[in-house]
C-alpha cells in the first residue's frame, strides 16, 4: 500500500505529530480540523457557527490540495464540546456540503485542542 501525505499552506499546519491528510488506497483521510487561521495559527470565531466556518475553509483547502472537493466526501465525523451546538453547526455544514450528504457521526467530547467548540474530520474518495 502506498501512502501520500498531503500538505497545504492554505490550511493550518499540524499542531502535533500528524499530517493534514493522507491518501491511501483511493481514499483521502483528513486529520481533524479546528478553527485555526492558517496564517496566524490563532483560533478564529467566538461562536460555534464562526468556528465551524473556519473549520470548513480549512477542510476545503486540504481537499483542494488533494484534488478533491466536498462532492468527494463519503464520511465525516464532527466532534462537539457541547451537543447544544448541534443545530448551529448543522446550518454551516449544510451550506458547505450543499446537495452532498456524506455519512456522518457527531460526538460530544469533554474537550478539544485550543479549547475550540468544534472539530471535523473526513474521508473522501479520490476518483469518483
Amino acid at each position: 500500500m502506498s501512502l501520500e501525505t498531503i500538505h497545504t499552506d492554505h490550511a493550518p499546519a499540524a499542531i502535533g505529530p500528524y499530517a493534514q491528510a493522507v491518501k491511501a488506497n483511493g481514499f483521502l483521510f483528513t486529520a481533524g480540523q479546528i478553527a485555526l487561521h492558517p496564517g496566524t495559527m490563532e483560533v478564529t470565531g467566538a461562536t460555534v457557527a464562526e468556528q465551524t466556518e473556519q473549520v470548513i475553509k480549512n477542510l476545503e483547502a486540504v481537499l483542494a490540495a488533494a484534488g478533491c472537493d466536498f462532492s468527494h466526501v463519503v464520511k465525516t465525523t464532527v466532534f462537539l464540546r457541547d451537543m447544544a451546538d448541534f443545530t448551529a453547526v448543522n446550518e454551516v455544514y449544510a451550506r458547505a456540503f450543499g446537495a452532498t450528504r456524506p455519512a456522518r457521526s457527531t460526538v460530544a467530547v469533554a474537550g478539544l485542542p485550543r479549547d475550540v467548540r468544534v472539530e471535523i474530520e473526513l474521508v473522501a474518495v479520490l476518483n469518483k
